[in-house]
């Protein structure tokens, strides 16, 4: 057995094995902290992240470390975990075996909780690299980085039909990720930036919201949508609904025989489960996710569970929809009902509670879905604000979080406006030269002398 691998039982003691740190993955590691059991968390990525607010770190709101926390400093005082820094390759389900990039492990519970990737409908490798979507801190990074790349691009260009498209942004996808990031990119350039440059006026950029379907938020209640569509409209975001791409390149974004001149296509349309599951051969959806059993088990192996977005859940009214809230159910089910088996207690089914979901769109801006009550504007912005607040992982993060948004909220101020890491992306070079300003205006004081650096 290799150094740091995982084993199976020891002693008579059960070994868990939990797959992916997320909500679900987790949640699902805290609740088996009185277990007679041996636990390992195995994830590639040594922190556990908010995806929530990952679009707040993708538009300068908020940095990475204020929305994660080290796995390791979270399970800290649980005595029976373990946590191993690894990337899973492959899951033998007949044998318990878990191959790793470096290694293996074995089980005799597993909760496989690995979440869901992007997908681009079959155009991965070519709209891929063109439109990053939003799931890990390096995802939020690169999009905070074409966004305030192309408004420095775009300070140095003469060319006024290429400062147009520098300042044009086009996020595909009204789902909610789609809908809080082009809101709070709008809002960004009509408040925090509006003063910060001297040849451009970033209160002029165009934010495009892109959705096939007929209208944003879709798995929203119809008058919800509409009330979503408003306040974006408020915040100069141009929705278009209905709206299906048919082509990305470098220059633009084509739907049918309409084009779209831009350099910045964000993108939040589709997820995929994580290929993971493909390794495990159990029955899939068209999205890859496992059709699991009531009780969250893989069909003929009851020892291993699915959970989060990989999971597919069915229930009388249809299946559990990806979110954290059921991620998080999922995951505390899991745990119950293996602690439960150890006891000798029979399985149940799980039952999803819906206890409603909330969408930012800007500053007091937002949409709460809670069941029979529904409502909008300043009072849903303040439930989202709470409710996300309650959900960070750790004393210091939610501390941290309400200190930014409450210097954000008072003094219009962005704080993570860094430009990091990588070559720029392949956007026009400026011409180095002096950027033309009109000598009137230079006299009078209302364009300061300036050069192109």
């Amino acid at each position: 057995m290799m150094e740091g691998q995982a084993s199976g039982s020891d002693g008579g003691v059960p070994r868990v094995v939990i797959v992916g740190a997320g909500f679900g993955g987790l949640y699902a590691a805290r609740a088996l902290r009185k277990a007679p059991v041996r636990l390992t968390v195995i994830d590639r990525r040594n922190h556990h992240l908010f995806q929530p607010l990952l679009y707040q770190v993708a538009t300068a709101g908020l940095s990475p470390g204020e929305i994660a926390a080290p796995i390791r400093r979270v399970l800290r005082r649980q005595l029976n975990a373990e946590v191993l820094l690894a990337d899973v390759t492959a899951i033998d389900l007949d044998r318990r075996h878990i191959q790793l990039r470096d290694g293996e492990a074995s089980y005799d519970y597993l909760i496989l909780a690995t979440g869901a990737s992007h997908s681009y409908f079959g155009h991965e490798h070519d709209w891929g690299p063109l439109a990053p979507g939003l799931k890990t801190v390096e995802d939020a990074l690169e999009i905070r980085r074409r966004i305030f790349l192309a408004f420095e691009y775009a300070e140095r260009q003469p060319d006024p039909a290429l400062r147009e498209a520098l300042m044009t942004f086009v996020v595909i996808g009204a789902g909610p990720t789609g809908v809080e990031l082009a809101g709070t990119l709008s809002e960004t350039a009509h408040t925090t930036l509006a003063q910060d440059f001297r040849h451009i006026d970033p209160t002029r950029c165009r934010v495009v919201l892109l959705e096939a379907l007929p209208r944003v938020l879709p798995v929203y209640p119809p008058d919800l949508s509409e009330k979503a569509r408003i306040q974006l409209e408020k915040l100069g975001v141009q929705v278009r609904t209905g709206a299906k791409v048919t082509a990305i390149d470098e220059t633009g974004v084509s739907l049918g025989d309409e084009r779209i001149e831009t350099r910045t296509v964000l993108w939040g349309a589709g997820v995929a489960a994580s290929p993971l599951a493909r390794t495990l051969g159990a029955p899939l959806d068209k999205a890859g996710r496992v059709l699991v059993e009531p009780d969250l088990s893989v069909p003929g192996h009851p020892e291993a569970f699915v959970i989060g977005d990989l999971a597919a859940v069915k229930q009388d009214d249809g299946f559990v929809p990806g979110l954290a809230p059921a991620a998080i159910q999922e995951g505390r089910f899991a745990a119950r009902t293996i602690a439960d088996e150890l006891e000798g207690k029979r399985r149940q089914p799980f039952r999803y509670r819906d206890r409603g979901s909330l969408a930012t769109i800007g500053r007091a801006s937002a949409v709460a879905n809670l069941g029979k009550l529904r409502f909008s504007g300043y009072p849903a912005w303040l439930a989202w604000l709470l409710v996300h607040v309650m959900w960070l992982i750790g004393f210091r993060n939610r501390l941290l979080v309400l200190f930014e948004w409450a210097v954000s909220y008072l003094a219009f101020e962005r704080g993570a406006r860094l430009i990091t890491f990588g070559d720029p992306p392949q956007l026009p070079a400026p011409k180095a030269e002096v950027v033309a300003v009109d000598e009137a205006a230079r006299q009078a004081g209302e364009v300061p002398e300036r050069t192109a650096q």
